[in-house]
């Protein structure tokens, strides 16, 4: 039998050229329809996406203080601001403060000196707005000041009541002294708010870190006094 000749290099390479091709070309087919799926499906995949983000916001929100927060996602209402409760307390401190009242008339002096001792708790009005602003590029999330919330008496100690020979101390004068306890407490914590927005944030930021950068701010003026 005659020994079978292999055909020629050139009918081999005619024979190979359309099939790569034709591969070359399938491939490319196929890249552009991935491509296209992915930009059909892209805003889909991407609003999904944030509405998760948005629900873990809520929840964080929900645990740490009763709160659904206002949640808009690319500048849409997604959840509406809800709560079961008028106020959240961070933080709670024991103050102590005195004052004295010391008065003299026609040679005769009256004095009157207390100690208090208050627990001052600092916290969030619940009925002022939270919101969580979400969009591709990050997360905004907007408080309200925190404010002192209570001062609540927890016992006053009279240091001195020493009557005049005729000035005599009246019960104006303990009402007044009484009544100027809680507000030296309250001044002595001036403070105690923006430490409780302070931990309110590390508290929620320790929980919610979403793949987008998150910045929290106070944009509500702080209440007076």
């Amino acid at each position: 039998m005659p020994p079978v000749e292999n055909p020629p290099a050139p009918a081999r390479r005619r024979l190979g050229c359309p099939l790569a091709f034709a591969l070359v070309v399938l491939i490319l087919a196929l890249l552009g329809a991935f491509l296209f799926y992915r930009a059909e499906t892209w805003p889909g995949r991407t609003t999904a996406s944030l509405e998760r983000v948005g629900r873990e916001a809520r929840d964080e929100f929900v645990r740490l203080a009763q709160l659904q927060p206002r949640v808009t996602i690319n500048d849409r209402v997604y959840l509406e601001q809800t709560t079961t409760v008028a106020q959240l307390a961070v933080l709670e401190r024991q103050v102590e403060v005195e004052h004295e009242l010391l008065h003299s008339w026609a040679g005769s002096t009256k004095r009157v000196k207390l100690h208090g001792t208050f627990a001052v708790k600092a916290g969030f009005d619940l009925h002022k707005k939270f919101n969580v602003d979400i969009h591709p590029q990050g997360v905004l999330i907007e408080l309200p000041h925190a404010e002192i919330l209570s001062v609540e008496q927890k016992r006053v100690e009279v240091l001195a009541l020493e009557n005049g020979l005729w000035n005599r101390i009246s019960p104006n004068d303990i009402e007044h002294e009484l009544a100027a306890l809680p507000e030296l407490a309250r001044a002595k914590s001036h403070a105690l708010p923006a430490e409780a927005e302070d931990t309110f944030t590390r508290q929620f930021l320790e929980k919610f870190h979403p793949s987008q950068p998150v910045r929290a701010i106070f944009p509500a003026p702080s209440p007076a006094g």
